[in-house]
């Protein structure tokens, strides 16, 4: 036997390290602020500071600086941010908006705290983000805009899409919160549609713990995204025109704000992002290569004049050629020492949630809901693409969301080579 799920040795018995991205800069950057004894810059009354501290400032002006964008909004989450764009937009009780299952939670769920109703649409086969054509399918008359996921670090097709928005008289939302620093045509993903998200999580390719960033060309978005990112219902009564949008739909805020501290690493962390990303796409190469001579694992697709940073690496696992099924493959590259998955996200319309509509007491906002009278579909089989991925294709190798050496990278694809070479000891 030479599978060490039948007793061999693995190709792989210490564990992985973590991925550090920060060094001294961070420490120092830190450092200065905690000395300066002003943690937060931000007050929740007419001011100056309502806009957020120095190092808050100075953040968003060198974000929009590099993906050269007019605004950002910064704030303590992408969660956060989700749900400052959904309130941007204006949207209420009886809007649905459209997303994709196959994600995390907070993309649909920034929509329930307006009260309006998700709608789950499929995905694409090998590019993993929202189907144009079944989207362009999907939009009724209560449609208010598209929350497209730019997954595992490319771009969703954001022209066709917003072909369809314009179209329709409809916003989108990128989520780009796994792309930061990939290429659309040229642009930077997140910054073609009306907002963009990204999100400063420690696991992103940049990240200062825990953070968020919307950026926008558009004003008004931006000014109220401020608001709600900054208790919005006690500065537009104020009288001050710098706190008054053209609409006071969905101005109740929250206290969304990013620290100066927060503020200050994630600035230095920018300043590393095509460095970070840069390495990340060479121990990326180098495994697709290995793995390119086999028919088992299929490696990720990068969309036509756009990039790919691999926020992850997802293969498509073929049962047919493999002849057994997508767990025990997995399990046997994990007795190899190497721990990957398979399903990444289970689609998110499968959630208890979801399939007992239980978001508010009563089952609100999907039932007794005088705004809404539609009974809306989340039965299994709405999206046969993301459902299928999830029970059977995909795999996640979960150590390309941080990223370590070359010879880490090599003891991953030995790990999965050495189990498609003997793969009859599996079947």
């Amino acid at each position: 036997m030479n599978l060490a799920i039948n007793g061999a040795i693995p190709v792989r018995t210490k564990p992985f390290g973590i991925s550090v991205t920060t060094d001294e800069k961070e420490v120092d950057a830190a450092i200065e602020v905690v000395k300066g004894g002003i943690l937060s810059g931000f007050v929740g009354s007419p001011s100056d500071e309502f806009f957020g501290g120095h190092k808050v400032r100075a953040f968003e002006e060198a974000w929009s600086k590099y993906f050269k964008i007019k605004h950002s909004v910064s704030c303590n989450s992408a969660t956060s941010a989700l749900i400052m764009a959904v309130g941007a937009l204006e949207i209420g009780p009886g809007d649905e908006v459209i997303v994709p299952p196959y994600t995390m939670s907070a993309t649909s769920t920034a929509v329930l705290f307006y009260n309006a109703i998700p709608i789950f649409v499929d995905i694409e086969e090998d590019m993993f983000c929202l189907d144009p054509i079944k989207v362009e399918e999907a939009i009724t008359s209560r449609t208010k805009a598209i929350i497209a996921v730019d997954i595992h670090g490319q771009s969703a097709d954001i022209d066709a899409l917003m072909k369809i928005a314009k179209r329709h008289n409809i916003k989108i939302i990128s989520d780009s919160s796994q792309a930061p620093g990939a290429l659309y045509k040229g642009k930077y993903a997140g910054t073609v549609a009306d907002i963009g998200v990204f999100s400063l999580n420690r696991h992103k390719n940049i990240q200062c713990g825990e953070g968020g960033v919307t950026v926008t060309d558009d004003d008004e978005l931006a000014l109220r995204m401020q608001l709600i990112r900054n208790h919005a219902e006690a500065l537009v009564g104020s009288g001050d025109r710098r706190f008054t949008p053209k609409s006071l739909v969905n101005m109740m805020g929250y206290n969304f704000r990013m620290t100066e501290v927060e503020a200050a690493i994630a600035t230095v962390q920018i300043d590393k992002l095509d460095a970070l990303n840069a390495h990340r796409l060479t121990l990326t190469k180098y495994l697709h290569e290995r793995l390119s001579v086999q028919d088992i694992v299929t490696i990720p697709k990068t969309r036509e004049e756009c990039t790919h940073i691999y926020y992850m690496d997802i293969y498509r696992f073929n049962e047919e050629s493999a002849g057994i099924s997508r767990e025990r493959f997995v399990e046997a590259i994990r007795a190899e020492g190497i721990t990957i998955w398979g399903g990444y996200m289970r689609p998110l319309y499968l959630e208890p949630l979801y399939q007992h509509k239980i978001a508010y007491s009563g089952g609100y906002p999907f039932t007794n809901n005088s705004a809404y009278d539609k009974e809306v579909n989340y039965s299994k089989g709405l999206c046969p693409v993301a459902e299928r991925l999830y029970e059977k294709e995909t795999i996640v190798n979960i150590y390309n969301y941080q990223p370590l050496t070359l010879d880490d990278t090599k003891d991953i694809a030995d790990a999965i080579l050495k189990v498609i070479d003997n793969i009859d000891e599996l079947r």
